[in-house]
């Protein structure tokens, strides 16, 4: 049912929603600052600690899909209440935690409450905007998802220094405080549409997403299928993702957990696969950046922030420019140049060396910043432009659902070969260190050392791994350019004009 509203009502609905899509998308960044923090308090491994991280994704990733089900049974306005009140609950709880088992298990729950948050507040402002001012919707949209990454280094490296790791979560409560009471006052209720559950592919595609998201998660730690378990988990993947799209096709009494018949829409599923690509540029070259100016250039964590925040103030900017001519200029064309922009900004970053100044961190930066802005805003109104309203929230959901398993998939791939080929050229770097190379013994004398002094080894390692960690940096950003370029062919595949007829619609419900 559409919610269009005057413009008075629009601005309080839009301040009540994407105050909820901040505070959700800012603590999936804020908390990886503080971990080496909560390491030290709950005496925990590096393995340990990272179920903080690995239990809140797979229970985001699980429940995301359900936001069409839960909506249609709840109503948009109470799903959306009861998924803030308790991501704030849950907030609080972490805070507090004692002990690693407690705080792992609160972050389970906060997954779960803060899955349904983005593409609720996405689905509300594709029903609050008018047709001709969706673009300008997905605009706001997309700034609010952008603060998460741009913020949240900063802010979570800020706060854990001047207070503690605790405040990343409590800072949580007054902003979730407030979006509860504006969602309660401004947003208006959807129609409920009584849904059953089909309890069996649930448990499919719960089997499906839940491993494949444990996987991609501690594939790098656990040396992917090396290990038997994940080896396993792989399988049972592979049988609940094959099991539920049978129960889809040949089972009609019940409808699924989503509607299959999404991935009919052309428009949906080449912005799902595009912003899934994206996962790997976006992600990947802000891990990667963020892990050498704080393991190789020592930068210190807040520095780091700022040098990472210029890429999100441009991006900002870029979905301002999109949202005001997003009627005269067509969505496709948006796209093309941005991708442009990001291969532009990808290829700068092969140039990196370790004698690099800030300002080559802060140019290619803005320019993928650019480059971002303008393709995630006409990547998201494309995707549910062409989908009948009833299908809308379940939509959004699969697409919030898919950008995640893109920047899942991206993180993970970044780690494996930044580690493999750190290796790789440590050992290759490695062979050259030897008494009989003058360039060693001219290195060593321009420090007034020798080859026997105890100082030299040390020096030496730590040259040596500065090294084999940039070779291997160069080469993921290689990888990441590359995988802009690919994305180029995807582009034809969107409609620049999408229909909405009524014909469309009703093939699809």
């Amino acid at each position: 049912m559409s919610m269009c509203a005057d413009k008075k009502a629009r601005f309080l609905i839009t301040c009540a929603v994407m105050t909820a899509t901040v505070m959700q998308v800012l603590d999936t960044t804020i908390v990886n600052v503080a971990l080496p923090d909560m390491q030290g308090t709950f005496s925990a491994t590096p393995d340990q600690i990272s179920w903080v991280l690995t239990s809140y994704l797979v229970a985001s990733a699980i429940f995301m899909p359900l936001t069409g089900y839960f909506s249609d049974n709840f109503g948009r306005k109470k799903y959306l209440l009861i998924s803030i009140f308790g991501f704030t609950i849950t907030s609080a709880l972490c805070g507090i935690s004692l002990n690693l088992n407690q705080i792992v298990f609160f972050r389970l729950l906060q997954g779960i409450c803060g899955a349904a948050l983005v593409p609720l507040s996405q689905a509300i402002l594709i029903d609050t905007y008018p047709s001709n001012e969706r673009g300008k919707a997905m605009a706001i949209w997309g700034i609010g998802v952008m603060l998460g990454p741009v913020l949240g280094p900063t802010l979570g490296g800020y706060l854990t220094e001047i207070f503690s790791w605790r405040w990343t979560f409590y800072v949580n409560v007054p902003v979730g405080i407030l979006s509860l009471w504006m969602t309660w006052k401004a947003v208006p209720d959807s129609q409920k549409r009584e849904r059953k559950l089909d309890w069996l592919s649930l448990i499919c595609i719960v089997t499906a997403i839940g491993a494949t998201q444990y996987i991609l998660d501690r594939g790098n730690n656990d040396d992917w299928f090396e290990s038997t378990k994940l080896s396993i988990l792989a399988c049972f993947a592979a049988a609940g993702l094959l099991s539920y799209i049978g129960l889809s096709v040949f089972r009609t009494t019940i409808k699924p957990v989503f509607n299959v018949k999404l991935f009919k829409d052309r428009n949906f599923v080449a912005a799902c696969t595009l912003i899934s690509s994206m996962g790997l540029g976006l992600f990947g070259s802000m891990v990667v950046q963020a892990l050498m100016m704080q393991n190789v250039f020592n930068y210190p964590t807040f520095t780091t922030g700022l040098l990472m925040a210029p890429r999100g103030i441009a991006s900002m900017f870029a979905m301002v420019f999109v949202g005001k001519y997003t009627t005269r200029i067509s969505a496709r064309t948006f796209i093309a140049v941005g991708i442009g922009l990001n291969i532009i900004a990808s290829y700068m970053t092969t140039q990196y060396s370790l004698e690099i100044s800030p300002i080559w961190i802060i140019i290619p930066g803005l320019i993928q910043g650019l480059g971002i802005g303008f393709v995630m805003i006409p990547l998201s109104t494309l995707a549910l432009s062409t989908l009948p309203p009833p299908l809308i929230a379940e939509g959004a959901g699969l697409y919030s659902l898919m950008r995640t398993f893109g920047f899942s998939v991206g993180i993970s791939a970044v780690a494996t070969i930044l580690a493999r080929h750190t290796q790789i050229a440590w050992n290759h770097l490695g062979g050259f260190i030897h008494p009989f190379n003058p360039a060693v013994f001219s290195y060593l004398q321009n420090l007034d050392l020798t080859l026997t002094d105890p100082k030299a080894a040390a020096l030496l390692a730590l040259e040596l791994s500065k090294q084999a960690s940039m070779i291997a940096i160069l080469d993921v950003f290689i990888m990441i350019t590359w995988s802009f370029v690919l994305m180029l062919p995807l582009i034809f595949l969107l409609k620049s004009s999408p229909s909405t007829t009524p014909t469309t619609h009703a093939s699809m419900e």
